[in-house]
């Protein structure tokens, strides 16, 4: 999702509704829990074959776009 359709996703909403991560706690029920949200920030993240989705990487300004393991680092908004 980009910025531009987050924005028009919560257009549809009223502004003063409360937002929160929902995610699965990963029990043996799958519960769908929500978390606070208590930063919006830009990150450096990059593909996990182990996770199989976008993990946080930390990375320094002066590095270039490839980490040590061969990947893709790309910067985007983390909710969190």
């Amino acid at each position: 999702m980009t910025i531009k359709e987050l924005i028009e996703e919560l257009e549809n909403f009223e502004p003063d509704m409360e937002v929160k991560f929902g995610y699965d706690y990963g029990d043996h029920w799958h519960s769908q829990v929500c978390k606070k949200i208590s930063d919006v920030d830009v990150r450096s993240v990059e593909y996990s074959e182990y996770h199989r989705m976008d993990k946080i990487v930390d990375k320094d300004d002066d590095d270039d776009d490839e980490n040590k393991n061969g990947g893709t680092i790309r910067k985007l908004v983390v909710l969190s």
